[in-house]
């Protein structure tokens, strides 16, 4: 740290709101906090002023410019935490004044003016890092927590930050530690006597390390789709009812229904939480119906249409239950079937009298529902079984779960490294080859916890992070 350490943001969003919070965090944090707020019961009544409060202690005051105590900015409230305990470990002050972008900005500049330096984007909690209070992937969950979009994802990202990540990383790594050890002390020092190198039963330990480091590694790509969402195409044949499937699903009227064959030109999206279906997040497209057309573009929005099958997860196909099936229905089921998504047959329309052929649909398909999605009951049927398809469940929350690029990239290498090794092992490979291959991993293991993580890589973490976090 540098001698002037004490850093201030604005830590509310940058809008019009009932309130705004100006934070400080570091060695002069009180005393600058001290500088520009003064409580209404200071020193006239022999209480403490404000850089004299004990620590979770809150003042109501006055927000002045440093030495011009007479002309008030604000009134607000000062709330203070002392080292270490505080979120960054710091002494910290947070000063809440009236919501107001320029008042809050405003007081910003007169912590600054008081001897305050901006914050860097995610100093804060990058300083919490530095002084021992949480683990980078703890650090990185904030962001998760930030921006969840479900409840599944929150609870998701609330026990990351609890540290369920950093503790299985660990587990696993003194794991690896163990084995790397015992080769290192049979390799360095075998006039000792140590018992023999006993390949099977450390083969097992890298073994179990390496099938917990794959299971990591397939949470990525659950927990991506849990905070992006499922890319999901709603497709079918003009007037099979997939505007109306959309709109069930949207809960308002997102996509235009009419009896007009065509209608739906162009790719509608919207991104919905479907509690229904266990939190699911799901971005909706609603795809132009496919048929053979002379409309120029009607054929671009069914092109679109095509393009999206191949992009999607999921694709909710939807038939007509009151129509047979012709070649167009054909046509779509051959495009599904070269895709790699989950598919759902929705045959809507159920309350008309049926025509298609369900024993068709029930081979080509896997899970099949039939709804009438005008109606809003039809709903949950529809949920049921994409929750189903999607496997929403899944994550584990109390195991801890590759979040990002990052993480996903330093597990990726300590497992192909375990299985290098495990592969050596099993061929005769000298022991100090494999000794060196563990310590590589454990280096990885380390980098993804951060406790052997370097300067770029804390910054680099750190740098998406909004100011004042």
């Amino acid at each position: 740290m540098t001698k002037n350490n004490t850093i201030a943001a604005i830590a509310t969003p940058n809008t019009v709101g009932s309130v705004a919070m100006i934070r400080l965090s570091g060695d002069d944090a009180l005393l600058i906090a001290g500088k520009v707020f003064v409580p209404f019961s200071g020193a006239a009544t022999g209480r403490p002023l404000a850089s004299e409060l004990r620590g979770y202690t809150a003042a109501y005051g006055k927000i002045v410019e440093c030495g011009s105590e007479s002309e008030a900015i604000d009134d607000g409230v000062l709330l203070v935490f002392r080292a270490p305990k505080s979120y960054t470990g710091e002494n910290v002050a947070e000063i809440t004044c009236h919501g107001g972008t320029f008042v809050a900005r405003r007081v910003l500049q007169a912590c600054l003016n008081a001897g305050a330096v901006l914050a860097a984007p995610g100093e804060f909690t990058k300083r919490a890092v530095m002084n021992g209070k949480m683990t980078l992937t703890q650090a990185e969950s904030v962001l998760d927590v930030i921006n969840a979009v479900s409840d599944q994802y929150l609870a998701c990202a609330n026990a990351q930050k609890s540290g369920s990540l950093a503790r299985r990383i660990d587990e696993i790594a003194e794991r690896v530690l163990g084995v790397s050890a015992h080769i290192a002390a049979w390799l360095d020092y075998p006039e000792e006597g140590l018992d023999s190198f006993e390949t099977a039963s450390h083969m097992g330990q890298l073994t179990e390390c390496q099938l917990q480091l794959s299971l990591l590694a397939k949470s990525y790509d659950i927990a991506r789709v849990m905070r992006e969402g499922i890319v999901t195409a709603i497709v079918g044949k003009p007037n099979a009812g997939k505007s109306t499937l959309m709109n069930l699903l949207t809960g308002r009227e997102r996509s235009i229904v009419t009896d007009i064959p065509g209608t739906t030109r162009d790719v509608v999206e919207e991104t919905v939480i479907l509690r229904e279906a266990g939190g699911a997040v799901l971005r909706l497209c609603d795809c132009a119906g496919i048929r053979e057309t002379d409309d120029v573009i009607e054929q671009k929005g069914i092109e679109l249409m095509r393009c999206q099958i191949e992009g999607s997860s999921l694709i909710l196909a939807v038939f007509d239950n009151s129509r047979k099936l012709n070649e167009d229905d054909y046509a779509l089921m051959n495009l599904i079937a070269k895709s790699n998504a989950h598919t759902v047959c929705v045959i809507n329309k159920s309350d008309l009298p049926q025509r298609i052929d369900l024993a068709v649909l029930s081979t080509q398909f896997k899970q099949v529902v039939q709804i009438s999605a005008k109606h809003p009951e039809s709903l949950s049927v529809v949920a049921a079984v994409i929750g189903k398809v999607c496997d929403v469940n899944a994550l584990d929350l109390s195991a801890g779960f590759v979040a990002n690029e990052r993480q996903r990239a330093c597990v990726a290498e300590a497992e192909r490294l375990l299985g290098e090794c495990i592969a050596g092992l099993e061929g005769g490979a000298p022991l100090d080859a494999t000794g060196f291959l563990l310590e590589n991993a454990l280096e990885a293991l380390y980098r993804l916890s951060g406790k052997r993580a370097s300067a770029e890589i804390i910054n680099e973490v750190f740098r998406s992070f909004c100011v004042g976090k």
